[in-house]
């Protein structure tokens, strides 16, 4: 009788921002079982139904595993495997031909989520992407976070420097357009996010949610306001306003500027913020009281904020929120992580910088060395100096992931040469001359450089790959340094680097990801050894976040805080001058579902099984004003586009919004080689306007006016 070969792993979710803990059940190389690791010190057992489905992704048959190459275009198209050193040189050719041929610009370089969850992209992709030296690089940030970025770059000194909630020992949590429940945090790595908000309660606490739909966490939350989309600047500002004229301040010796940031809020009355955002004025006026008599309060705003034309305006302001009432640095208010390798005390992330230049059809700002990725589509199809004719995409879709995602297809369709790194063919890749697929989550060693820095407990876990890579496959480490080391070798025919720098950079290209982490935890004071996290793969617990760490943890070149940047003054001018919105306009949101992983995932059986969830989202009120019925197909129209999809009527949403899914309905993604790939279906971002921009360059993906009939 055959036995069957059972083993139990310790492996790792960095599937999202959680990176929660999981025990495998391995059967004759297949996973059968996965749970929560109740041993893990951060996530605690937490799993959600992603983690779930992470030996799905493994096992894919949809996932690329060697290198593929397209013949013929359009609807011709076909694909046929290749070898790597073919699919390598391939690519090196058509990226260097490129660069020699119209300048180093005519690249572009998209860098999409995945990339930091990834170990080998944060310590090898980026440098590859680094030794281009093309100003056109783009990446998934300037449609999530860059507010968030900019702020910790000017505020505090280094862009991913950002203050963190105290979760586990607030006693208020003012949570604005976040979901942490279906997200499971977001430049706050919460695990268990349903737990603590238990043990929040049971210590008398309360969690307050502003949001224009009643999300996930508005169900759960102690208080829901609903908020018109686009208007939570009115609102921050006039929490601010009461602070400063009730004299309910706390500031800070390091902090300068405050009399500027009094003067600036001095006209945001909570009356003005109701009648843009329909919050009523005495629950602001409340709200703001409360918060500042918590014993510990931290407000929370993330991407329903940052999304939005004045989103740096409204993270501005949850910062300054928290700094004023004196719940910075505080315990039970917002506070700075210490991670065994702090990425941002050590420089192996850059501070940050805006501004240094501009893109070449819209004068947009770079912030980081990169452009806002709302402007790729017109850099591709203007002519002229300087015009992209090259792409190469990394763990990236951004026709389905940015704003007017249709006419970025058709840019992209056009391009002379285009390479991806990615384990699927999807809406973007499918125009690729050369894919080049990676191994994936489970066959590669795990160490979260970004999200130990943004946890809300400090800890350390490394975690070894479950499965040895098949023969012919790479990592993506591998990749990107072949990629290095063959663009290097032929473009010296033009461009030859000095020789030791050269030396340096190909010497550090050819140590595995492991290796470096390692010289990392063994140098500068680090808090463990990888030999001690290998010995304990469920992760090392370094305590709960610590308070009085400014302004010694500042990185300004002052030491001190400056409270209202220039930036966020001009803005608040313009928020000024702003008309408060109209009666009867419809304004669309997107939202996030916990068995969705952004873009992707949506060709995993187990995750889209049971109730759809693809629908248009849209109050009772406004289909009767409009003579439309629950359940009937509708057109949507924005500026830019227009989409037919399926209704459904909610009062969890407030009258005068509509919600579509972001990357959400479209086919199986993934295609059978010798099949045509990618069918585009309904998304947000078929909706969405790239005109639209935040002063940081942050794509306005919320609150786009569009009609329905």
């Amino acid at each position: 009788m055959e036995t069957r070969r059972v083993d139990q792993r310790v492996g790792v979710c960095n599937l999202c921002e959680a990176t929660c803990g999981l025990l495998l059940t391995i059967e004759d190389g297949v996973v059968t079982g996965v749970r929560g690791n109740p041993d893990d010190p951060l996530s605690r057992g937490h799993i959600c139904p992603k983690g779930v489905a992470i030996g799905d992704v493994h096992a894919d048959p949809d996932r690329l595993r060697r290198p593929v190459r397209r013949i013929g275009r359009g609807e011709d198209a076909r694909w046929e495997e290749i070898g790597w050193d073919e699919a390598l040189d391939l690519v090196a050719d058509g990226l260097a031909r490129t660069v020699d041929e119209h300048g180093e610009d005519a690249l572009a370089i998209y860098l999409g989520n995945p990339n930091v969850h990834s170990l080998g992209s944060m310590t090898h992709g980026v440098a590859l992407a680094q030794s281009f030296r093309t100003r056109n690089k783009f990446s998934a940030t300037s449609v999530d976070q860059l507010p968030h970025q900019v702020l910790g770059h000017l505020l505090y000194g280094h862009q991913l420097l950002l203050p963190v909630p105290d979760i586990d020992r607030t006693s208020y949590f003012l949570v604005l357009g976040a979901n942490p429940m279906a997200s499971n945090g977001s430049l706050m790595t919460v695990p268990d996010f349903p737990g603590r908000l238990r043990e929040l309660r049971a210590r008398g606490g309360r969690m307050v949610v502003l949001d224009p739909r009643r999300t996930e966490t508005a169900k759960v939350a102690d208080e829901h306001h609903f908020v018109r989309p686009g208007t939570d600047a009115w609102v921050l500002l006039a929490l601010l306003h009461v602070l400063f004229t009730e004299g309910l301040t706390r500031v800070p010796a390091y902090v300068d500027g405050l009399a500027a940031v009094e003067d600036l809020v001095a006209g945001f009355t909570p009356e003005l913020a109701e009648q843009a955002s329909g919050v009523p004025a005495d629950e602001i006026r409340r709200i703001a009281r409360d918060f500042a008599a918590a014993d510990g309060a931290a407000a929370y705003g993330r991407i329903g904020v940052s999304t939005q034309e004045f989103g740096t305006v409204c993270q501005w302001a949850v910062q300054v929120l928290n700094l004023v009432t004196g719940n910075l640095d505080r315990e039970g208010g917002v506070l700075f992580t210490n991670p065994a390798i702090d990425a941002v005390g050590r420089g192996l992330i850059g501070r940050g910088h805006h501004d240094r230049y501009r893109s070449r059809v819209r004068q947009a700002p770079e912030f980081g060395g990169e452009l806002p990725v709302a402007v790729l589509r017109e850099e591709i199809e203007t002519p002229g100096e300087g015009q992209v004719r090259a792409l190469l995409t990394v763990a990236g879709n951004p026709v389905l992931s940015t704003p007017d995602g249709a006419a970025l297809d058709r840019a992209i369709a056009g391009l002379d040469f285009y390479a991806a790194v990615d384990i699927y063919l999807n809406e973007t890749t499918r125009h690729a001359d050369v894919v080049l697929p990676p191994t994936t989550l489970l066959e590669r060693d795990h160490y979260d450089l970004v999200f130990h820095l943004l946890a809300v407990r400090n800890t350390a876990r490394f975690t070894p790959a479950v499965f040895a890579k098949g023969r012919d496959q790479r990592h993506d480490w591998e990749i990107f340094r072949d990629l290095y080391l063959r663009v290097t070798r032929r473009r010296r025919r033009r461009r030859k680097p000095p020789l030791k720098r050269r030396i340096v950079a190909e010497a550090r290209m050819r140590m595995s990801p492991t290796f470096l982490i390692g010289m990392l935890l063994r140098s500068g004071g680090s808090q463990t050894t990888l030999t001690e996290l290998r010995k304990h793969p469920e992760g090392v617990d370094l305590g709960p976040l610590r308070a009085g760490q400014l302004p010694g943890r500042l990185r300004t070149r002052s030491g001190r805080i400056e409270a209202l940047p220039d930036i966020v003054a001009g803005d608040v001018a313009r928020l000024r001058e702003r008309a408060l919105p109209v009666d009867g306009e419809l304004l669309l949101i997107g939202r996030r579902h916990q068995r969705d992983c952004n873009s992707w995932m949506h060709n995993t059986d187990r995750l889209t099984r049971g109730k759809a969830r693809h629908q248009l989202l849209m109050h009772p009120a406004d289909l009767a004003s409009r003579s439309l019925s629950d359940g009937s197909v509708v057109t949507v129209r924005s500026r830019v586009g227009e989409v037919q999809v399926e209704v459904a009527a909610t009062e969890d949403v407030m009258p005068g919004v509509v919600s579509l899914p972001h990357g959400y309905g479209h086919g199986r993604a993934g295609a059978r080689l010798g099949v045509a790939a990618g069918v585009a279906g309904v998304s947000i971002n078929d909706l969405t306007d790239p005109e639209r921009l935040d002063v940081s360059g942050n794509a306005a993906l919320s609150g786009v006016p569009v009609t329905v009939s």
